[in-house]
């Protein structure tokens, strides 16, 4: 069987689409996810917020971060690139000596992680970090 250079083209622009429209979900859940954490309100990026990943993680099983968050009163983890984005929540009472914590997640393959730190005033902060997974911890 011989393709035509047409049927070609149109079978890798089906394939593209097919592709592109799995997609769509995952970026539909992530912003699904922080609208409902942050009400709707906008999430802005830095401020005293601090997201410490690697990199590079060798295995997607462990994942160290750890987050700084000086007046926040809860804390949000999302792994954008996995099935379910959101990953923890840490809140912080009002007799916490530091607003600091650390964990480890697993990650699917390499993707952002995102902090989503709510502050006493209401506002929100976001901090995020690209980290590249080379063996994959949901199966992959």
């Amino acid at each position: 069987m011989t393709l035509t250079r047409r049927e070609t083209l149109a079978f890798g622009a089906a394939t593209a689409a097919v592709f592109g429209l799995g997609l769509m979900p995952a970026h539909a859940a992530v912003d699904d996810a922080i609208a409902k954490i942050t009400g709707g309100k906008e999430a802005v990026e830095g401020g005293d917020l601090e997201l410490t990943a690697p990199e590079i993680a060798e295995n997607g099983n462990t994942v160290p971060i750890s987050v700084n968050a000086p007046g926040a009163v809860a804390v949000t983890f999302l792994a954008l690139g996995n099935p379910s984005p959101e990953v923890a929540t840490i809140k912080f009472g009002p007799l916490a000596g530091s607003h600091g914590a650390s964990t480890r997640i697993r990650l699917a393959t390499t993707q952002d992680v995102v902090a989503l730190a709510e502050m006493a005033d209401g506002s929100f902060q976001k901090a995020t970090k690209t980290v590249k997974v080379t063996i994959g911890g949901c199966g992959g």
